[in-house]
C-alpha cells in the first residue's frame, strides 16, 4: 500500500466512474374520442402507480381583468365537488395512502395523483371528480381570499419577490408572463361563478393529457380512463395570442427602495428563449460553466476569491413562449458596485473567449451524470416524461439527453453566449437602499428608475442627498437596544473612525466581532463584523444611521432570518 502512497497519487484525483446506464422503452400513446391523449409508461418496479392530468392552460391564460383566476381555480379544486367534500376527499385519500394536489405554472395547469397500484380505480375515482365535478363552495372561496391576501402582504416584505415583479415588466412588458402575482383587488373580486365558468372553458379534454407512470396493465387503465372521462365533452382550446415581448436595446438600473437594507438583491436579466429552442443543449451547457452551481465562474469569482456574497448564480429560465437569462446575487450593500463590476465580467468574458476543455468537460460529465439519477424515483420518471410530452419535445429526447449534451463543443458554447448573452441590453434590478445603492451603481446603466416596495415611481431627485456631505461623526462607544421577539437585547458598539473609514468591536450575546472594513457615507454607517461561533465564523451586517448621539438601524446575520432593528445612544 505503500508504494501508491505518493505525492503524485495524493494530488491525483480517482478516476471518474462509468457513467450511469439509462435505457429506457418509449411509452404507449393514444388519443380517446373526445381528444384526450392517454401516454402511459408502464413500469412495474414498484407497485406504485404516478398520474398526471396536464392542461395546455396556465397563469398566462387568465382573463385580462382577473390575474390569478386560474391560481385560485387550480387552488380550490381539491376544496369540495359534487360527492365529496374537501374534509371528505382529504379523509378518503388519507385512508387510501394516495395523493392528489392540483397546481398551475405559466404555461400549464396540473391534477396530480400517486398511490399504491391497489388503489388505482379508487385514485382514478377520485381524479374525475376533481377535474370534472368541482363545486368551488363559499365557504373554501372566502378562506382563500383571506389567506391569498394575508400572503400577498408578507410577498410585499421579501426581496426575492420585489424584485421577479420589476424583472417580469422590464423582460416580458405587456406579454402576460410579466404577471407575477394578483393583486389583492383581483382576489377581492373572486366569486364562484367566476371559478365554475372559467372551469368549464379551461378543463377540456382536447386540451389536455393524461399522463400514467408505473405498475398499471394498460388495457385495464384505457378501459377504467375511458369510462370515467370518456363522456366529457369537448370544447374549444384557447389561443396564445399575445404581444411579443420587447427587444431591449440598452441596460437599465431599476431600485427598489427599502431604506436600511444591509443587503442589495441584485438580479441582472434579459429575455431568453422558449424551451422548444434550437439552442437549448449548447445554452445549458455554456449556463453551468458561467453561473449554474458551486463550481461555475460567477460562483467562483463573486463568493470564492472577493467574499461579495455567499452565492452569485446565473440561470436560463425555458418557458413554451419565452424565457429569460438571469445572473443573480445578495451582496453586502458596501460591495453592490463592485459586485455589479464582477458580475460583467464574467458575462463579457464568456462571450469573448473559449472555455476551457476542462471547463466544457466538467459541465458535460455533471449534466449527464446527473440526468439519470433525476429518474431513479418514480416521481422524477415521471416528471421527466409529463415535461418531454407538455413541452411536445421530440419522441427520443430521453433517450438522446446524454448524446446530445456530449455533442456540444467549446465552438457551440461560445456561439450561443455571442447570441443570448447580452451585457449591453440588460435590465439591472435592484432591491436595497437607493440611498447607499445608486452612488455605486448608477454607472453601469443609461437610465435609472426608483420604485418604493409598493411598486410605486419615486422621484430619484430626493436620494443620495447625503452621498456628498462629509462623514458624520461615528466615533466612540454605543450602547444598543436591539429588538428580539419582542425583548430588547443590549449591544456594545465600540467605533474607531478615520475619515469615511471606520474599525472597532461589536459585542453581542452570540460572540464579540471584530469590524475592519466598516464606511461612513453622510451620516449612513455600513460596517461588518466577524465573531466566531462554535469554532465556526460569524458575519453580522451593520447598517446605521447616525444622528447626534443617536443611531438607528439594522444588524444581520445568517443565523436569524430578518434583519433586527435597533436603537442606541453614544455612551
Amino acid at each position: 500500500l505503500r508504494e501508491y502512497m505518493t505525492n503524485d497519487f495524493r494530488n491525483s484525483p480517482p478516476a471518474p466512474l462509468e457513467p450511469i446506464s439509462f435505457e429506457i422503452p418509449r411509452p404507449f400513446q393514444t388519443t380517446l374520442d373526445n381528444g384526450l391523449r392517454l401516454v402511459i409508461f408502464e413500469h412495474e418496479r414498484l407497485p406504485l402507480v404516478s398520474y398526471r392530468l396536464a392542461f395546455h392552460s396556465g397563469d398566462v391564460n387568465d382573463p385580462e381583468d382577473s390575474t390569478g383566476l386560474t391560481s385560485a381555480m387550480t387552488s380550490l379544486l381539491t376544496e369540495g365537488t359534487a360527492e365529496y367534500t374537501s374534509l371528505q376527499l382529504a379523509e378518503k385519500t388519507e385512508r387510501l395512502g394516495a395523493s392528489i394536489s392540483a397546481s398551475s405554472s405559466d404555461d400549464f395547469t396540473v391534477l396530480a395523483a400517486s398511490s399504491l397500484s391497489l388503489y388505482s380505480s379508487d385514485i382514478l375515482h377520485l381524479m374525475a371528480e376533481v377535474a370534472l365535478r368541482p363545486v368551488f363552495p363559499e365557504t373554501e372561496l372566502d378562506l382563500y381570499r383571506r389567506n391569498t391576501i394575508e400572503n400577498l402582504k408578507f410577498q410585499r416584505s421579501q426581496p426575492g419577490f420585489l424584485a421577479g415583479e420589476q424583472v417580469g415588466r422590464l423582460v416580458y412588458g405587456e406579454h402576460p408572463y410579466s404577471k407575477i402575482s394578483p393583486k389583492a383587488a383581483d382576489v377581492e373580486k373572486l366569486t364562484r361563478e367566476m371559478l365554475t365558468e372559467f372551469h368549464a372553458k379551461q378543463f377540456i379534454p382536447n386540451n389536455a393529457m393524461f399522463i400514467v407512470v408505473g405498475d398499471v396493465k394498460r388495457d385495464e387503465l384505457i378501459a377504467e380512463i375511458t369510462e370515467l372521462f370518456g363522456d366529457w365533452q369537448p370544447g374549444t382550446p384557447c389561443t396564445n395570442d399575445f404581444p411579443a415581448p420587447p427587444m431591449r436595446t440598452d441596460r437599465t438600473l431599476t431600485v427598489v427602495d427599502r431604506p436600511g437594507s444591509a443587503q442589495s438583491n441584485i438580479v441582472i436579466a434579459n429575455l431568453g428563449v422558449s424551451r422548444d429552442h434550437p439552442d437549448y443543449f449548447p445554452l445549458i451547457v455554456m449556463n453551468q460553466v458561467l453561473g449554474a452551481g458551486a463550481s461555475s465562474r460567477v460562483f467562483m469569482n463573486l463568493r470564492e476569491e472577493k467574499g461579495y456574497t455567499y452565492g452569485a448564480y446565473t440561470r436560463m429560465e425555458y418557458k413554451k413562449l419565452a424565457g429569460e437569462a438571469e445572473a443573480t446575487a445578495e451582496v453586502r450593500t458596501a460591495v453592490t458596485g463592485e459586485s455589479l463590476k464582477e458580475f460583467f465580467y464574467e458575462l463579457d468574458r464568456i462571450r469573448v473567449d473559449k472555455v476551457s476543455d476542462d471547463e466544457l468537460a466538467d459541465a458535460k460529465n455533471f449534466l449527464t451524470g446527473v440526468f439519470p439519477i433525476r429518474a431513479e424515483t418514480q416521481e422524477g420518471l415521471t416528471n421527466l416524461i409529463v415535461n418531454q410530452h407538455l413541452y411536445n419535445l421530440p419522441e427520443d429526447y430521453l433517450q438522446t439527453y446524454r448524446d446530445h449534451i456530449d455533442a456540444v463543443t467549446v465552438d457551440d458554447v461560445l456561439r450561443v453566449a455571442k447570441e443570448h448573452i447580452r451585457p449591453d441590453e440588460v435590465a439591472i434590478v435592484i432591491v436595497g437602499d437607493a440611498e447607499e445603492v445608486l452612488p455605486q451603481a448608477s454607472g453601469f446603466a443609461t437610465s435609472v428608475e426608483v420604485f418604493d416596495t409598493d411598486g410605486n415611481a419615486q422621484d430619484i431627485g430626493k436620494y443620495n442627498n447625503d452621498a456628498l456631505d462629509e462623514p458624520a461623526n461615528a466615533a466612540g462607544d454605543w450602547d444598543l437596544s436591539i429588538d428580539f421577539q419582542g425583548q430588547k437585547l443590549p449591544v456594545s458598539l465600540t467605533v474607531e473612525q478615520s475619515g469615511d473609514l471606520l474599525t472597532g468591536v461589536l459585542e453581542t450575546m452570540f460572540g464579540d466581532g471584530t469590524i475592519s472594513n466598516g464606511k461612513m457615507t453622510g451620516n449612513k454607517l455600513w460596517a461588518t463584523a466577524i465573531a466566531e461561533m462554535q469554532g465556526q465564523p460569524l458575519e453580522f451586517t451593520i447598517a446605521g444611521k447616525v444622528d447626534g448621539d443617536s443611531m438607528t438601524g439594522t444588524l444581520s446575520a445568517p443565523i436569524v432570518p430578518e434583519p433586527l432593528t435597533f436603537i442606541g445612544t453614544r455612551a
